[in-house]
């Protein structure tokens, strides 16, 4: 059985070779190509969990699991919010083949996902970035995303300023751009084309009256029912896409919280990431139009991840 370690992964892992397969991985899974089940989150204590995330990929491709531990103060210590493994099996002989470093898949194909629905989903002529949150998924999701859009500036929020602006500084060093700390969320997204929330908040960080018509979000940092990044007009106001329908109307917190107040009702979703790649329903209608992105992260784009590692030697 080989093992692929995270040096290798990030080495191996390019955003150009990982957001095609989670573009395609969306794609099968929404037009029923894939199998899995939703996610099981234990929590543990002090906010961490434990995640088991078992699928397969289409006729004749991998099946396997993700096993998953998200301890969130691990970024102040320099390490690796989620750690974990991705054990792949054949599809053949049912014989496990691989086992993969799960927190640099998780890194790169979560800014690889949120890439691809970047693309299909905001204003070809956005460039203008803001990133809530300074954490590893900051730095992917600044580099993935800079791979779909012509970015000209980025703008990073987050509740400790100097760990802001030590990441703007090395994002204007690594992409050549105009980065910068801003004070508050409410101004680093006022003129922005592009948001992405990517914290552990408990409550929301971006209101939907701070965000300008045409704005695209990803909403990425909260992964199960709890957490919640934006408030409910947000929610409201937004043409809403999943990642999947199925993981939001469980475990998409944000979502939840709204039609819990009674604001929307499940056709509020109006259909998969998938779905919109696949041309099955319209992604964005209008240059006015706020568009969201809802990320819970799946199995289906860590395996086709993981896959191409160990098939593409």
């Amino acid at each position: 059985m080989r093992f692929i370690d995270r040096d290798e992964v990030a080495r191996r892992l390019t955003y150009e070779l990982c957001i095609p397969l989670v573009r395609e991985a969306m794609i099968a899974f929404s037009t029923g190509e894939t199998r899995q089940l939703l996610r099981s989150i234990l929590p543990l204590e002090n906010g961490r969990l434990f995640g088991v995330m078992p699928g397969a990929l289409a006729a004749g491709g991998p099946f396997g699991a993700k096993l998953i531990s998200v301890y969130p103060e691990n970024f102040s210590n320099g390490e690796q919010s989620h750690q974990g493994v991705i054990v792949l099996f054949d599809r053949l002989s049912g014989a496990p083949v691989c086992v993969v470093h799960a927190g640099e898949v998780t890194a790169i194909r979560t800014g690889a996902a949120s890439a691809a629905a970047t693309d299909a989903l905001a204003r070809p002529d956005a460039c203008r970035l803001a990133l809530l949150g300074y954490g590893e998924q900051a730095l992917t999701h600044a580099r993935a995303i800079g791979k779909v859009r012509a970015l000209h500036s980025i703008t990073v929020w987050g509740r400790s300023h100097t760990r802001a602006e030590a990441l703007a500084e090395k994002l204007s060093a690594e992409l050549e751009l105009a980065a910068h700390a801003s004070a508050s969320a409410e101004a680093a997204v006022a003129e922005a084309d592009i948001i992405c929330t990517l914290t552990s908040s408990p409550t929301p960080i971006l209101h939907g009256a701070w965000v300008r018509p045409g704005a695209h979000v990803n909403i990425v940092g909260s992964s199960h029912a709890g957490p919640v990044e934006v408030d409910n007009d947000l929610v409201v106001r937004a043409r809403f896409i999943a990642d999947s329908r199925e993981g939001v109307l469980a475990q998409g917190a944000e979502f939840l919280n709204a039609r819990k107040a009674g604001l929307i009702g499940d056709d509020h979703i109006v259909g998969e990431i998938g779905e919109v790649l696949a041309g099955r329903i319209a992604g964005r209608r209008s240059g006015d139009e706020i568009t969201a992105y809802k990320s819970l992260g799946h199995i289906v784009q860590d395996l086709a991840s993981a896959w191409a590692l160990y098939a593409r030697e």
